[in-house]
């Protein structure tokens, strides 16, 4: 039998190391001496071989793929990765789960994250979404105490189904999302099997600069599927990681997921009176007015060589953004721009895009230098800008930002400002009437009373019945009779939809 040949254990620096086992000690009963090296900086990595984990999606994982443009979008954008049909570009994918840690099961209820980054010609092309087409707030000062509402509380450390219902029913903004978590959509049968969005309105340039504003909705060509609630529970005590085992060995069994890119599309003037906000991330645009438009297909065909190097430390960035592509009024898309970046900087360090897996396959000339973990130099390149030595120059034309009058505007702190048919409760009562199947319905009955029912108090159960009323009178009536609590009064009823 041939013999293995192993390298011999270095240490970082690549010094033969003393001993796998045995610490340095005085005699073999003494105590460990300090200046054992190699032991130090065994426990000193150690200490550190993990970064702080996500606030908010912390669980996850993730695949690599490639998008390939189908049909021709040049005229509505100049994005180059969009501009050519059956053009390919590089993809890496992180699907996660929102408000539980690093060990929380997969498979209970909870949006879920869906991250894309695009390496494309002209650099990194991030799209930050969910499984959903709205989310829970449409203003960022209330990011903060919805995330906290759905975490630990102080005192116990326990999570607290009494303060999720409190935050949201005291925020009516949050109906249409909640509406969508508290059916079987919030419980995924995989990642496979789900849609993604990138839920805000963001907006696109073509080459003769006309703007439009756009929608991105990535359909899952595996088709939707779901878990009952207790499907959902059932299979987080049988496999917690049910989910990151599933895409991996569908990826392994080469089944390589795929969705299609299919995208909204409203000319720029149209939203200034257009018949809600829509800019409003709690609202969807109505198909009949803006049909999907195919773009293209997201394939991932390929697994992580190594999970803490391309999961845990890969940074997505909605400021990432390719000209062709751009921004809108979405307030929370807006402070998102600001929030990604900086939290990155903090978890995973200040030179985080140098990461292989965060970097662009495309050259960097940047300004930005030195730092923690400064990877690539410039030599003896200008650091300053403007310079007389060759050093980068900004191309006014190629990278300007796409942006909108605000002339005239006075700085406050203002509510959105009100179309004619904007509401908080109205696109959730339609989700429930016109597009949830009877099944559907009475499995939102279901899980609402069922969550509302644990170690929730009396008055906030009083205001869930109420919040639901406010979506739609009989599935209020069905709640409440769930709960055993009466329903509301005409006053406590009348909760304003225009409530901000």
């Amino acid at each position: 039998m041939k013999k293995l040949t192993v390298p011999s254990t270095t240490t970082d620096s690549g010094i033969l190391a003393p001993s796998d086992e045995y610490s340095l000690t005085v005699g073999p009963t003494g105590p460990i001496v300090l200046h054992d090296h190699y032991l130090v900086q065994k426990m000193q990595h150690f200490n550190r071989e993990r970064v702080p984990e996500r606030v908010v999606h912390a669980k996850g994982s993730g695949a690599h793929g490639f998008f390939e443009v189908t049909d021709d979008v040049r005229w509505f954008t100049k994005a180059s990765f969009l501009a050519k049909v059956g053009k390919r570009t590089p993809v890496f994918a992180r699907f996660s789960a929102v408000a539980g840690e690093q060990g929380y099961p997969d498979t209970l209820r909870d949006p879920r994250g869906f991250a894309l980054k695009f390496y494309t010609d002209q650099g990194n092309f991030d799209l930050v979404g969910n499984n959903t087409p709205v989310f829970f707030m449409r203003d960022p000062s209330k990011f903060q105490d919805f995330i906290h509402s759905q975490k630990r509380l102080p005192d116990t450390g326990l999570r607290s189904n009494d303060m999720q219902w409190d935050y949201w029913t005291l925020s009516p903004e949050s109906a249409h999302q909640v509406t969508i978590l508290m059916s079987d959509r919030g419980t995924p049968r995989s990642w496979r099997h789900m849609n993604g969005f990138g839920s805000h309105t963001f907006s696109c340039v073509n080459d003769g600069g006309e703007r439009y504003w756009v929608k991105y909705h990535f359909k899952t060509a595996q088709g939707i599927e779901n878990f009952t609630a207790s499907e959902a529970m059932a299979m987080a005590g049988e496999d917690p990681d049910f989910h990151r085992r599933d895409l991996s060995e569908a990826i392994a069994r080469r089944e390589a997921p795929e969705w299609r890119l299919e995208m909204q599309v409203m000319p720029f003037a149209e939203a200034a009176d257009y018949r809600f906000n829509p800019f409003d991330l709690t609202k969807v645009w109505p198909h009949q007015d803006y049909p999907l438009i195919p773009v293209g297909r997201l394939v991932l065909d390929r697994n992580p060589a190594n999970f803490f190097a391309e999961v845990e430390q890969a940074g997505f960035s909605p400021a990432n953004l390719v000209p062709g592509t751009g921004l809108s009024p979405d307030r929370v898309l807006m402070a998102r721009i600001f929030s990604y970046h900086d939290t990155h900087l903090h978890r995973i360090g200040p030179n985080y895009e140098q990461l292989p897996i965060n970097a662009p396959k495309v050259p960097v000339h940047s300004y930005n230098k030195e730092g923690a973990m400064t990877y690539h130099h410039a030599d003896a390149q200008p650091v300053y800008a403007p310079n007389s030595y060759g050093g980068p120059v900004a191309d006014g034309a190629a990278g300007v930002d796409l942006g909108w009058s605000v002339e005239g505007q006075e700085i406050g702190r203002y509510a959105y400002d009100l179309h004619r048919e904007d509401d908080d409760f109205g696109q959730a009562g339609t989700l429930v009437r016109d597009v949830l199947s009877a099944a559907d319905r009475a499995h939102l009955v279901s899980n609402v009373v069922g969550h509302a029912s644990d170690q929730v108090s009396s008055p906030v159960q009083d205001q869930v019945v109420a919040y639901w009323t406010n979506v739609d009178a009989e599935l209020g009536r069905e709640i409440g009779s769930g709960l055993g609590r009466p329903l509301p009064s005409p006053v406590a009823n009348a909760v304003a939809s225009h409530q901000r």
